[in-house]
């Protein structure tokens, strides 16, 4: 799974700690700080270290497939892959 290399990858233990709670508050519906990127794909930011960001496509009001993440830095770079990914999901049936 791409997200899990990422955050796998990443040296940053206390960024990766807080990035998991994000996502599980994103679990309960807590979705928070958070902005649209493109068709049903929406970037999840996370407040520490260097601007982190989850990228994650909305299936439905109750499921949302995290796709890739990143920080400030690789932004755009990192938005295409997550396009790129949220597209390969759409193509088989899964959405």
């Amino acid at each position: 799974m791409p997200f899990s290399e990422w955050l796998t990858a990443l040296r940053d233990l206390q960024a990766s700690a807080k990035i998991l709670l994000r996502i599980d508050r994103a679990k309960r519906g807590n979705l928070g700080d958070h902005k649209p990127i493109a068709d049903g794909m929406f970037e999840l930011r996370v407040d520490t270290g260097a601007g982190y960001r989850v990228y994650f496509g909305r299936v439905s009001s109750q499921v949302i497939v995290i796709l890739w993440g990143g920080d400030k830095s690789t932004q755009q770079r990192d938005i295409e892959k997550a396009e790129q990914y949220w597209i390969d999901y759409r193509s088989q049936d899964n959405a």
